[in-house]
């Protein structure tokens, strides 16, 4: 994949990804639970690399936060687990690593990072404890949609190929 279709493939997910929170989100404490963005990340992750993954999860926060439809907490959660969901599948070569990946970087070392951003920034009296739960609900929601549709998109055939000759795959789940 060409570096155009990349920019291109980045592009059209974070138009997905910001225009989609008006339509999919459930309120949990401080933070939003937003299982799109996560769908979002495992999908930029495999089929992008992990750089773009961070792009992206940067730009849907940075957009909704301007719209008025997201919170602070979306920047560490979000591009941590695009960056570990990236990282581990490169290594790997499996869709259940980008799935772990996005589970692990978003609910626990993006909910750790969080913490210091409720107490410190927001003056918000919150528990470490209670950011971890949200966000593992969350991106486990949503990397597992991200899992399915990549399965899905393995079946067929055209984009078995594409992904098997871009070097993103390796035929295991």
């Amino acid at each position: 994949m060409g570096k155009t279709q990349r920019l291109t493939l980045t592009a059209m997910l974070v138009a997905i990804g910001t225009l989609s929170s008006h339509v999919f989100y459930i309120p949990m404490g401080f933070a939003k639970v937003f299982p799109i963005q996560h769908f979002i990340n495992v999908l930029s992750a495999v089929l992008l690399g992990p750089y773009y993954a961070i792009a992206q999860a940067f730009s849907v926060s940075l957009l909704r936060n301007l719209m008025g439809t997201g919170s602070v907490f979306a920047f560490p959660g979000s591009m941590i687990g695009a960056l570990l969901a990236g990282f581990l599948f490169i290594k790997t070569r499996r869709l259940v690593s980008a799935v772990a990946g996005e589970v692990l970087g978003t609910g626990i070392l993006g909910a750790i990072a969080s913490y210091p951003i409720a107490t410190l920034f927001l003056g918000k009296e919150a528990t470490l404890f209670g950011f971890i739960p949200a966000f593992i609900f969350s991106s486990l929601t949503g990397a597992v949609i991200g899992y399915v549709l990549l399965l899905v998109f393995l079946k067929n055939t055209g984009a078995a190929r594409v992904l098997k000759i871009n070097g993103m795959f390796n035929g295991k789940h």
